[in-house]
């Protein structure tokens, strides 16, 4: 896991764009992988342990996703 920084999140739609030297353009992230109990959300500015994949097609617009991102 590498050290990120959160860009942008959507709490209604649950979703965001985290940045980090090793995703350059941005990595997209689910709320889903977010590990933490209850309403899992996330705060742009926030740094994050983060890991990422490259799925070989843009996860919307973005070339790389989050599989793993910890608070």
């Amino acid at each position: 896991m590498v050290a990120a920084t959160v860009r942008e999140w959507h709490d209604e739609e649950g979703w965001g764009v985290l940045d980090c030297p090793a995703t350059p353009g941005g990595c997209w992230g689910h709320f889903s992988t977010i590990e933490t109990a209850g309403f899992r959300a996330l705060t742009p500015g926030q740094r994050v342990e983060l890991e990422w994949e490259a799925p070989g097609f843009p996860q919307d617009g973005y070339d790389y996703r989050a599989v793993r991102i910890a608070p």
